[in-house]
């Protein structure tokens, strides 16, 4: 599963407020050659440098269409596969894992894909600095680090500061949707996306499985080991 986290710097007990907020943890990893190479020659084309710049999104991808911000994509796995289905939409995925990038690069060669641009920054800037308020279309988080441990829950990325700004990106109509396969998580996404007053439930709960989200291979053998998987799409207001 992807790990999107936020990454709260190291504080007293008892501060306030912490220091620092992103939206990722830093992962080791080695880059393959594969990943290299797509890098190099596909990264001019596909990757956005971070500036303190609203995006044109009809200058970026040289069409109108809807965008769809994604937080964390993982290796692309996922995200291809989306992004091949929904042509007629236009993805921005954040992501600072650089094997990450490179997988998810060398995917769209594979594929052709030609509605996908990446962000290698803390999507938290991206949303303050790189995208107007009410222009997306959607927002996808999947399966972001579930930070099991109790005193870990707050470097948890879905949260109320995080969900505000994206509430406040979301077009009219807009969506968020979450996946996790981690229960509690699933419960605090609940909570969390319910109390921000721009947002609403598509489902009394839990939503069902929309069929543009892949089950990827972890998800596969996660639900043959019996383990389940929560969606969540809330709609802005």
């Amino acid at each position: 599963m992807q790990e999107n986290s936020t990454d709260i710097s190291e504080e007293p007990e008892g501060t306030a407020h912490p220091r620092t907020i992103r939206s990722y943890v830093m992962r080791a990893g080695r880059t393959t050659e594969g990943q290299n190479r797509a890098l190099a020659d596909l990264g001019p084309r596909f990757l956005l440098p971070y500036r303190q710049a609203a995006l044109d999104f009809s200058a970026t991808f040289g069409r109108t269409a809807p965008v769809v911000l994604e937080i964390g994509f993982g290796m692309g796995e996922a995200s291809a596969q989306i992004a091949a289905t929904l042509q007629d939409t236009d993805f921005i995925g954040c992501e600072v894992h650089e094997p990450g990038v490179g997988a998810y690069l060398k995917r769209i060669g594979e594929q052709g894909l030609s509605n996908v641009r990446i962000v290698r920054h803390d999507a938290v800037e991206v949303l303050e600095h790189m995208i107007l308020p009410a222009t997306l279309s959607g927002v996808h988080i999947f399966f972001p680090d579930p930070w099991h441990k109790k005193r870990h829950h707050k470097r948890r990325l879905v949260q109320p500061p995080l969900i505000a700004l994206l509430a406040s990106r979301l077009a009219p109509g807009g969506y968020l949707h979450c996946a996790t396969d981690w229960e509690p998580y699933a419960q605090q996404m609940l909570e969390v996306l319910s109390a921000e007053p721009q947002l609403r439930n598509t489902a009394d709960t839990y939503a069902d499985k929309p069929s543009y989200r892949p089950l990827t291979k972890f998800e596969n053998r996660g639900l043959r080991l019996g383990h389940g998987v929560w969606d969540l799409v809330f709609r802005k207001r």
